[in-house]
Protein backbone atom coordinates (compact mmCIF):
# COMPACT_ATOMS: atom_id res chain seq x y z
CA UNK A 1 0.00 0.00 0.00
CA UNK A 2 1.53 3.58 -0.70
CA UNK A 3 2.18 6.05 1.57
CA UNK A 4 1.17 9.27 0.38
CA UNK A 5 2.42 12.94 1.88
CA UNK A 6 5.36 14.30 3.69
CA UNK A 7 6.24 10.65 5.36
CA UNK A 8 6.74 9.41 1.65
CA UNK A 9 8.19 11.50 0.24
CA UNK A 10 10.39 12.69 3.14
CA UNK A 11 10.54 16.30 2.30
CA UNK A 12 10.93 19.00 4.79
CA UNK A 13 10.71 22.68 5.53
CA UNK A 14 7.93 24.34 3.18
CA UNK A 15 6.12 22.02 0.92
CA UNK A 16 5.50 24.89 -1.75
CA UNK A 17 7.12 28.12 -1.84
CA UNK A 18 4.82 29.89 -5.06
CA UNK A 19 5.61 29.97 -8.57
CA UNK A 20 8.47 32.20 -7.70
CA UNK A 21 10.45 30.61 -4.88
CA UNK A 22 11.04 31.11 -1.85
CA UNK A 23 9.75 34.80 -0.04
CA UNK A 24 12.40 36.90 2.46
CA UNK A 25 11.30 39.47 4.65
CA UNK A 26 12.90 42.38 4.08
CA UNK A 27 11.03 45.47 5.78
CA UNK A 28 7.39 45.83 7.32
CA UNK A 29 5.66 48.89 8.23
CA UNK A 30 2.56 49.34 10.60
CA UNK A 31 1.55 53.55 10.31
CA UNK A 32 0.72 54.71 14.27
CA UNK A 33 -0.70 58.02 12.77
CA UNK A 34 -2.16 59.86 9.81
CA UNK A 35 1.31 60.12 6.92
CA UNK A 36 1.71 61.18 3.50
CA UNK A 37 4.04 58.35 2.22
CA UNK A 38 5.57 55.35 3.10
CA UNK A 39 9.46 54.24 1.89
CA UNK A 40 11.11 51.29 1.50
CA UNK A 41 14.93 52.32 0.79
CA UNK A 42 18.30 50.29 1.38
CA UNK A 43 16.69 47.57 -0.88
CA UNK A 44 19.51 44.69 -1.12
CA UNK A 45 20.43 43.21 -4.57
CA UNK A 46 19.90 39.74 -5.38
CA UNK A 47 16.49 38.79 -5.86
CA UNK A 48 14.42 38.05 -8.61
CA UNK A 49 11.78 40.06 -8.08
CA UNK A 50 9.95 41.69 -4.85
CA UNK A 51 6.42 41.73 -3.43
CA UNK A 52 4.96 44.42 -1.16
CA UNK A 53 2.03 43.32 0.57
CA UNK A 54 -0.17 45.03 3.45
CA UNK A 55 -3.74 47.05 3.67
CA UNK A 56 -4.59 50.54 3.40
CA UNK A 57 -7.03 53.53 4.24
CA UNK A 58 -6.60 56.89 2.83
CA UNK A 59 -8.40 60.36 4.62
CA UNK A 60 -9.54 61.23 1.36
CA UNK A 61 -13.42 62.63 2.37
CA UNK A 62 -15.29 60.66 -0.79
CA UNK A 63 -16.76 57.43 -0.41
CA UNK A 64 -14.73 56.04 -3.04
CA UNK A 65 -11.46 54.72 -2.95
CA UNK A 66 -8.70 56.78 -4.12
CA UNK A 67 -5.54 55.39 -6.43
CA UNK A 68 -2.49 54.51 -4.63
CA UNK A 69 1.18 55.07 -6.39
CA UNK A 70 4.65 53.69 -6.29
CA UNK A 71 7.50 55.90 -7.17
CA UNK A 72 11.20 54.04 -7.64
CA UNK A 73 14.50 55.83 -6.93
CA UNK A 74 12.88 59.34 -5.98
CA UNK A 75 12.66 59.48 -9.94
CA UNK A 76 10.07 62.53 -11.44
CA UNK A 77 11.89 62.87 -14.56
CA UNK A 78 9.75 63.16 -16.85
CA UNK A 79 10.92 61.34 -19.07
CA UNK A 80 10.85 58.46 -17.28
CA UNK A 81 6.97 59.18 -16.06
CA UNK A 82 4.82 55.39 -15.87
CA UNK A 83 2.64 54.14 -18.26
CA UNK A 84 -0.13 52.25 -16.94
CA UNK A 85 -3.06 49.86 -17.70
CA UNK A 86 -6.21 49.55 -14.97
CA UNK A 87 -8.91 46.71 -15.24
CA UNK A 88 -11.79 46.81 -12.57
CA UNK A 89 -15.22 45.42 -11.83
CA UNK A 90 -17.64 45.68 -9.20
CA UNK A 91 -21.22 44.16 -8.47
CA UNK A 92 -22.26 45.46 -11.74
CA UNK A 93 -19.77 46.53 -13.87
CA UNK A 94 -16.21 46.08 -15.26
CA UNK A 95 -14.16 49.15 -16.74
CA UNK A 96 -10.36 49.50 -18.17
CA UNK A 97 -8.22 52.39 -18.72
CA UNK A 98 -4.94 52.78 -20.00
CA UNK A 99 -1.96 55.45 -20.34
CA UNK A 100 0.66 55.20 -22.89
CA UNK A 101 2.01 58.12 -20.81
CA UNK A 102 1.15 60.00 -17.84
CA UNK A 103 2.35 63.73 -16.45
CA UNK A 104 2.99 61.82 -13.07
CA UNK A 105 5.80 60.90 -11.59
CA UNK A 106 4.45 57.81 -10.45
CA UNK A 107 2.94 54.48 -10.83
CA UNK A 108 -0.59 53.30 -10.42
CA UNK A 109 -0.44 50.27 -8.25
CA UNK A 110 -4.06 50.26 -7.00
CA UNK A 111 -6.98 51.39 -5.30
CA UNK A 112 -7.12 52.33 -1.35
CA UNK A 113 -10.34 52.72 0.91
CA UNK A 114 -11.79 56.34 1.17
CA UNK A 115 -11.73 57.92 4.75
CA UNK A 116 -15.38 58.26 4.23
CA UNK A 117 -15.90 55.21 3.12
CA UNK A 118 -17.20 52.14 4.87
CA UNK A 119 -15.94 52.53 8.71
CA UNK A 120 -12.88 50.55 10.26
CA UNK A 121 -12.01 49.03 6.20
CA UNK A 122 -8.78 48.64 4.58
CA UNK A 123 -7.80 47.56 1.31
CA UNK A 124 -5.62 44.47 1.10
CA UNK A 125 -3.11 44.74 -1.65
CA UNK A 126 -0.21 42.57 -3.19
CA UNK A 127 2.17 44.44 -5.60
CA UNK A 128 4.92 42.58 -7.75
CA UNK A 129 8.11 44.49 -8.93
CA UNK A 130 9.43 42.22 -11.52
CA UNK A 131 13.41 42.10 -12.08
CA UNK A 132 13.94 44.64 -10.47
CA UNK A 133 17.04 44.34 -10.21
CA UNK A 134 18.01 44.24 -13.42
CA UNK A 135 19.61 47.33 -15.81
CA UNK A 136 18.79 46.10 -18.79
CA UNK A 137 15.16 46.34 -19.13
CA UNK A 138 12.44 49.08 -17.98
CA UNK A 139 10.58 47.86 -14.65
CA UNK A 140 7.25 46.30 -14.51
CA UNK A 141 4.71 46.13 -11.27
CA UNK A 142 1.30 44.05 -11.72
CA UNK A 143 -1.03 44.19 -8.60
CA UNK A 144 -4.18 43.95 -7.19
CA UNK A 145 -6.16 45.36 -4.53
CA UNK A 146 -9.76 45.03 -3.47
CA UNK A 147 -12.06 47.45 -1.64
CA UNK A 148 -15.79 47.81 -0.33
CA UNK A 149 -16.02 51.57 -1.43
CA UNK A 150 -19.63 52.44 0.42
CA UNK A 151 -22.38 50.86 1.96
CA UNK A 152 -24.10 50.37 -1.83
CA UNK A 153 -22.68 48.30 -4.14
CA UNK A 154 -20.53 50.72 -6.21
CA UNK A 155 -16.82 50.90 -5.78
CA UNK A 156 -16.96 47.21 -3.96
CA UNK A 157 -14.81 46.29 -6.20
CA UNK A 158 -11.54 44.34 -7.57
CA UNK A 159 -8.82 45.64 -9.26
CA UNK A 160 -5.85 44.71 -11.44
CA UNK A 161 -3.07 47.35 -12.71
CA UNK A 162 -0.09 46.70 -14.45
CA UNK A 163 2.63 50.08 -15.06
CA UNK A 164 6.04 50.49 -16.46
CA UNK A 165 8.69 52.40 -14.93
CA UNK A 166 10.47 53.55 -18.01
CA UNK A 167 13.98 52.84 -16.62
CA UNK A 168 16.61 50.35 -17.04
CA UNK A 169 18.39 51.40 -13.22
CA UNK A 170 17.65 48.79 -10.56
CA UNK A 171 15.34 49.66 -7.76
CA UNK A 172 17.27 50.84 -4.72
CA UNK A 173 13.90 52.64 -3.16
CA UNK A 174 10.26 52.12 -3.21
CA UNK A 175 8.14 55.17 -2.02
CA UNK A 176 3.90 54.39 -1.90
CA UNK A 177 1.43 57.25 -1.68
CA UNK A 178 -1.99 58.37 -2.57
CA UNK A 179 -2.73 59.78 -5.79
CA UNK A 180 -3.96 63.04 -4.69
CA UNK A 181 -0.93 64.57 -2.81
CA UNK A 182 -3.39 66.19 -0.45
CA UNK A 183 -4.58 62.91 1.06
CA UNK A 184 -2.86 60.09 3.01
CA UNK A 185 -2.58 57.31 4.69
CA UNK A 186 -4.33 56.31 7.92
CA UNK A 187 -2.89 54.89 11.18
CA UNK A 188 -3.07 51.16 10.94
CA UNK A 189 -2.40 50.50 7.49
CA UNK A 190 0.38 47.69 7.05
CA UNK A 191 3.13 47.65 3.90
CA UNK A 192 6.06 44.35 4.26
CA UNK A 193 8.51 44.15 1.48
CA UNK A 194 9.65 40.68 0.56
CA UNK A 195 12.41 39.80 -1.70
CA UNK A 196 11.38 36.71 -3.95
CA UNK A 197 14.13 34.39 -4.58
Amino acid sequence: MPILGIMASQISGHLYDGPYGAYDSLATVTLSATTTSVTFSGIPSGYKHLQIRGISRCNTTNTYPDLMMVQFNSDTTAANYYSYHILTGDTSNASAYAAATTTIAGGMVGRTAGGSGVANTFSPFVIDILDYDSVNKFKTTRSLTGNEGQTSNLDNDITLVSSLWKSTSAVSSILLKVNNNTNSFVANSSFALYGVK
